[in-house]
């Protein structure tokens, strides 16, 4: 049985910390749930961590969908969650419903993401009225980065933390069953985890959430080059896997891989003297053709 949102926020009532990782496929995700990860979010952070793209914007719903149903194949007890791309909840609560609904039908996600504050709060009351469970999603909201003005702290301000809390009370009570909190100063993060009834994720909003999450390749440092200041790299796996990469490359040119382990002998009922003549036999049909010249190959 899976992880469901009533048991994430039951992990709340009894003082139980969350963890939470991105994942994108099905082997990171079938690692993941026999690691005991309660959560996986399909984060649209694909679209930098796996596509390669400068920022989240064009992740799409066909991508996501595609990306959640390898993870739901990946999985047998977490709970996951599917990011809702930009532009695909924002128009109407019509079109929301209609796409969060595919990401559970189609895609096969237990509950979706949303970014924003007050002003997505009746989309989410909406989704939420549906049978669709909701994660909010405040503080830095990479949909948002334009406006933001790049990926920076946010709520530096009183007006803005004001703001924030406001924001996160409203998707209370909304109905979302847990709030992600991204690059928010540390003692905000903690007042508004003990102000809300719903679990906090946090992600660069420091220790005192109800949870945590980290995209999947910062965890393991799969790829190379530095780290946001808020991932921690539990493996150094971009090292490893280029120098198996590398070495694999060696031994394909030095002719060392692979070898009769790896290989495959002719089955009992052919002999060599029979291959042999086999390949006679079709080589001289195809010189008889004009297909190959006398002599072989």
């Amino acid at each position: 049985m899976r992880v469901t949102v009533a048991e994430i926020q039951a992990m709340k009532r009894r003082g139980e910390r969350i963890p939470m990782l991105t994942a994108y496929d099905y082997a990171t995700a079938r690692l993941a749930d026999q690691a005991g990860v309660p959560m996986l979010l399909v984060g649209d952070s694909l679209g930098m961590t796996i596509l390669g793209f400068a920022t989240t914007l064009p992740v799409t719903l066909e991508m996501i969908l595609h990306h959640t149903q390898a993870v739901v194949r990946g999985s047998e007890r977490a709970l996951v969650v599917a990011d809702m791309p930009f532009l695909t909840y924002q128009v109407t609560p019509e079109d929301a419903l209609r796409n969060a609904g595919r990401l559970i039908q189609e895609g096969g996600a237990q509950a979706v993401k949303l970014e924003g504050g007050t002003a997505i709060a009746p989309t989410v009351a909406r989704l939420v009225q549906a049978g669709i469970p909701v994660m909010g999603h405040l503080g830095l909201t990479p949909q948002s980065v334009n406006q933001l003005g790049g990926f920076r702290l946010q709520a530096k301000t009183p007006t803005a933390i004001r703001q924030l809390f406001r924001d996160a009370l409203a998707l209370q009570d909304a109905g979302v069953f847990a709030l992600v909190l991204e690059l928010i100063p540390a003692p905000v993060a903690r007042a508004l985890t003990h102000m809300l009834t719903v679990p906090t994720i946090g992600i660069g909003a420091g220790p005192d959430c109800d949870g945590q999450v980290q995209v999947v390749t910062d965890l393991l440092h799969l790829l190379p080059g530095s780290l946001p200041r808020h991932a921690k790299p539990y493996a150094e796996l971009a090292d490893v896997i280029t120098d198996a990469f590398r070495r694999y490359a060696e031994d394909v040119r030095a002719g060392t891989f692979p070898t009769a382990e790896q290989s495959f002998g002719l089955p009992r009922d052919v002999d060599e003297a029979q291959l042999a003549a086999l390949v006679a036999e079709v080589q001289a049909e195809h010189v008889q053709r004009g297909e190959l010249p006398d002599g072989g190959r």
